[in-house]
Formats: structure tokens, C-alpha cells, sequence
């Protein structure tokens, strides 16, 4: 959850990066809108534990702000909405589409806005491009080019909350990328809920590959470029193409694995297998010998025995996976999975910090290996820098954020490195 404190609208931000995005699009509509006294609490679905999480915030928003106005959104109140709008604390509902309308907030804010507004998010055929100037953070920027997903996992919500997949025109992200440069910001990520899938409703045959390639050849004053979650099985070879030769691409990617066995995987109605996923990491790696991976991995799904957990734990030393976002299964209402035969609570936790302890050694080898090496940090905070790995180091001295500085790696344990600049 990150919160977004200044004057005027006040943005309580849960999930993902593509809500980190909106929430910025969103704070400009309702700064435009006088909106000074509202709080936006921009939910997630992804778990039943965030749901519980958003209520929870709003119940204290109330506590803390008894005069201000609260509208909640995001992919929770999309998909439930009248669970939100029980709640008493709650003046206003909106979905995930209506949030992105700069007219909703304009309605809102003269008093004309019902309660809840909430359109069938399945109707929704196109995501519109919104160009913002900024966010809270100089040192990087999210630029959504895709929305929505055409896939049904068993275990996953979030199409009823994103509806179907659309994608941003190329000359709309790219205007969008061509300003946040010219406005100082040296980083760049390109963000969706199913980025592999973007393209086929656009005329041209565009795919993610020629997009970053479109991207990176009309934007030659981008320092770097970096991609969120991808499904590596549905990697196109422009975009093999570009991770293998354009240095600008940050060596980092996040991986939507989700488990290491195959019967697991087909229960999930997942579109790969363990092998898919090997073959795909070691293909990369040969292209460009200083890749690292990070992948989502879930913990317990229902039907998973001892011996099918146990090949999730390996894909990890099989993949050469560096960051794990680990996930205890959380049936989500309404999804198949939810109808599915459940694993005991305790075997869930058990697995999930098997893994959780997984993902500490395999973090602490890899920073034990580039211990010493010099790196160049992109500044998120006076004193702390991300590498084009997406290692965070602690650096002395300070520098303000959103810099690129030359730095030398000087220790490292579970929580990060510690650096010394050298420029």
C-alpha cells in the first residue's frame, strides 16, 4: 500500500503498479476538480487479504478524517461494489473504468455523481491514453500500454475487476514516454495486467516486442526502460530480440510462473509448463549473461501434495530465480479454484515460508556474488538507490533522487546492499 500525503486530493494506493499509475491520472482529475477535501482508496483484488486490508483502511480513514469525502475504486470495489457501499464510511463507489474519466470527478465534485457508479466492466472495448506530467517519485515513472485479460485462471479474480484485454495505441505511449523524459525522468515502466498480450486489437500487427522496439527507437533520450510482470510463453522475438541487445532495457524480469508442476499448472489453466518456463530462462540467459529473474509463485494451491510442492521449490534453483513474490493461496469467491478440493491453512503457511525462506538464500547468494562490483544506481531516496537489477543499496553520501550515480557495491544481507559512490 503506498499513500499519497500531499495537498489536495489524497490518493491510499493498494496493488499493483498499474494502480500506482491510475492513482497518479486519478489525483490529476480530481485536483482539476477541486476535489481538495476527497480521499481516493484505490483497492486490489488480487487477495481476499487485501480486500481486507482496503476495509480496514477506509474504516481508520474515517476515524482520522471525519469531514472528508471518501471514494473508493479500484478492482475490489469493481467487482463487489455493494460491499463497499454498505459500508458507512463510504460517501462514493466507482469502477475502473469510470475512475479514469476525468468527467466523473467533475460530476462528483458538483454534487451531481450517484453513489455508485459502477458500468459492466466486460462492455468496456478500449483504454484510453492519459498523459500525465508526473509522479510523486522523480526517480522513475509507470506508463500503462495494456489493460484487462483475455485469460481465466482458475485462481484469478482480476479479469472481473479489469474486464478484457485492450491495449494503448504505440503514438499514445510513446507521446506519454516522450514527456515524462522531457520532464526528468530517467527511468521508464511499462505496465498492464497481461503486458504479452498486447497488440492484437490494434491495427498493424503490433506486439509488446515492437512496441518497446518503437519505443526505444523514437525515444533515444530514455536512460532506461524496464518491464513489469511478463508471461514469458507468450514473448515474442522482437521482444527476445530487444532484452538481448538493447542495454537500455534493464537486465530484470518479473516472471507470471505461479507454480513448478505441471499438474499444478494445467489446474490453474495455466499456459505452460515447468519445462516452458526452464527452457525460457536459460534461452534469455544465454542472450545476455547478466539477466536476472523474479517470478510469482503461490503457495498451496488447492490439490497440491507434498511431492507437486516440492517441484515449485526446485523451479526456483532451475530458473536461477534471484526475487520471489510469494503468494499463500487465498480462495477468491467466484473463481474455480475456489471450488476446488482446499489444502488445512497450516500446510499453506507451512509452504509459504518455505519458499519465503527460499527466496531469502537465493537473494543473499546473488547479492553475495555482486558484492564488490560497480554498479550505477537510480536514486529513489536521498539515500537509496536501485541497480538495473532492481537491487536496492543503501549509498553514501546522498544524493537527490531521481540521479544516476556510479557506485560500488560494499556489503549486502537479506534487506539489501550497502554502496559507495564513485561519482
Amino acid at each position: 500500500m503506498s499513500a499519497k500525503p500531499e495537498k489536495g486530493p489524497e490518493l491510499i494506493t493498494f496493488g499493483c503498479r498499474l494502480n500506482s499509475y491510475e492513482s497518479e491520472v486519478m489525483a490529476a482529475h480530481a485536483k482539476t476538480a477541486g476535489m481538495d477535501d476527497v480521499v481516493i482508496v484505490n483497492t486490489c483484488a488480487v487477495t481476499t487479504e487485501a480486500v481486507r486490508q482496503a476495509r480496514q483502511s477506509i474504516r481508520k480513514l474515517r476515524r482520522d478524517k471525519p469531514d472528508a469525502q471518501i471514494i473508493v475504486t479500484g478492482c475490489a470495489a469493481q467487482i463487489d461494489a455493494n460491499e463497499f457501499a454498505q459500508m458507512p464510511e463510504v460517501n462514493h463507489v466507482i469502477g475502473n473504468d469510470e475512475k479514469m474519466k476525468a468527467e466523473t470527478f467533475a460530476r462528483l465534485s458538483q454534487g451531481l455523481g450517484e453513489r455508485v457508479q459502477v458500468n459492466d466492466i466486460m462492455s468496456v472495448r478500449e483504454t484510453a491514453s492519459h498523459i500525465i506530467d508526473g509522479f510523486g517519485s522523480r526517480a522513475r515513472a509507470y506508463v500503462q500500454i495494456q489493460n484487462g485479460c483475455d485469460h481465466r485462471c482458475t485462481f484469478c479474480i482480476i479479469p472481473y475487476g479489469r474486464g478484457n484485454s485492450r491495449s494503448v495505441p504505440a503514438g499514445d505511449v510513446i507521446t506519454q514516454i516522450r514527456k515524462l523524459v522531457d520532464n526528468g525522468y530517467r527511468e521508464i515502466v511499462l505496465t498492464g495486467v497481461d503486458m504479452t498480450s498486447y497488440g492484437p486489437d490494434l491495427p498493424g500487427q503490433l506486439t509488446l516486442g515492437k512496441l518497446v522496439q518503437k519505443i526505444l527507437m523514437h525515444i533515444p533520450d530514455l536512460d532506461r526502460l524496464r518491464l513489469s510482470s511478463i508471461d514469458s510463453i507468450e514473448v515474442d522475438a522482437p521482444l527476445m530480440d530487444a532484452i538481448s541487445s538493447e542495454a537500455r532495457i534493464m537486465p530484470h524480469l518479473h516472471l507470471s510462473l505461479q507454480a513448478g508442476d505441471n499438474m499444478i499448472l494445467k489446474r490453474m489453466k495455466r499456459r505452460h509448463l515447468r519445462e516452458d518456463s526452464i527452457a525460457f530462462c536459460s534461452e534469455v540467459r544465454k542472450k545476455r549473461s547478466d539477466i536476472v529473474f523474479g517470478a510469482d509463485l503461490i503457495a498451496g494451491f488447492p490439490t497440491e501434495t507434498d511431492d507437486m510442492f516440492e517441484n515449485t521449490l526446485a523451479l526456483v534453483d532451475e530458473c536461477e530465480l534471484t526475487y520471489l513474490h510469494v503468494f499463500p493461496f487465498s480462495p477468491r469467491p467466484g473463481t474455480p479454484a475456489a471450488r476446488m478440493p482446499q489444502l488445512e491453512r497450516q500446510v499453506i503457511k507451512q509452504r509459504a515460508a518455505r519458499l519465503r525462506q527460499k527466496a531469502d538464500d537465493v537473494k543473499t547468494c546473488y547479492h553475495k556474488k555482486i558484492a564488490g562490483s560497480e554498479v550505477e544506481l537510480l536514486m529513489e531516496k536521498p539515500d537509496i538507490g536501485r541497480t538495473p537489477h532492481f537491487s536496492q543499496v543503501k549509498l553514501n553520501p546522498k544524493f537527490q533522487p531521481g540521479h544516476l550515480v556510479k557506485a560500488r557495491i560494499t556489503g549486502y544481507d537479506n534487506s539489501g546492499l550497502t554502496g559507495v559512490a564513485l561519482s
